[in-house]
């Protein structure tokens, strides 16, 4: 039923959370213990100041010691995930599954374009507007005749009997007119 399973879930996740609190606490503890073990605590009170500056030496150089051996590490890490990325690429061309990258649009003109397809060694120069048709004004005026009139009196002789008569008579001739 709703209500068992609900209180069986809600008992779940208490205990889940009290193990995870434990975890933690327990963690904490660990850490405290290791550090303790590690780290042996300064005592400064009573040392010279020559004493001093050879504590600083001394701890100095262990840092240095640290942060090569960090640096070693991230290295390593970095060399290691480059490895993974490539083996995953490397999987992915073989399953022939593969992720293609976004393109870019590049403006190619059209010399350049004939270049990259038949070699450096043809230089061919295209000139497009060569092989165009000249057109010249008077034919297009010529091809189109305009008629401009008044437009009303072209409504009133095709309104009635009359205007649908023109119109058959003028469908049936021959001529157009």
């Amino acid at each position: 039923t709703p209500a068992i399973s609900l209180c069986s879930q809600s008992l779940m996740l208490a205990k889940a959370k009290e193990e995870w609190d434990q975890e933690i606490v327990d963690k904490q503890a660990e850490k405290e213990r290791y550090l303790s073990e590690r780290i042996t605590p300064l005592h400064t009170s009573g040392l010279s100041l020559s004493q001093l500056q050879d504590l600083c030496r001394e701890l100095h150089e262990k840092v240095e010691i640290v942060d090569e051996e960090r640096y070693d590490i991230e290295a390593k890490c970095n060399h290691n995930t480059r490895e993974i990325k490539d083996l995953k690429i490397k999987v992915l061309d073989l399953r022939g599954k593969f992720k293609r990258p976004p393109l870019r649009r590049v403006r190619v003109s059209a010399d350049a374009m004939l270049r990259a397809l038949l070699g450096s060694k043809h230089k061919v120069s295209m000139d497009l507007r060569a092989n165009l048709k000249s057109v010249k004004k008077e034919d297009t005026e010529k091809e189109r005749p305009v008629e401009v009139g008044d437009w009303r009196k072209n409504v009133e002789a095709m309104s009635g009997m009359e205007g649908r008569k023109k119109m058959f008579d003028a469908a049936k001739s021959p001529t157009g007119q």
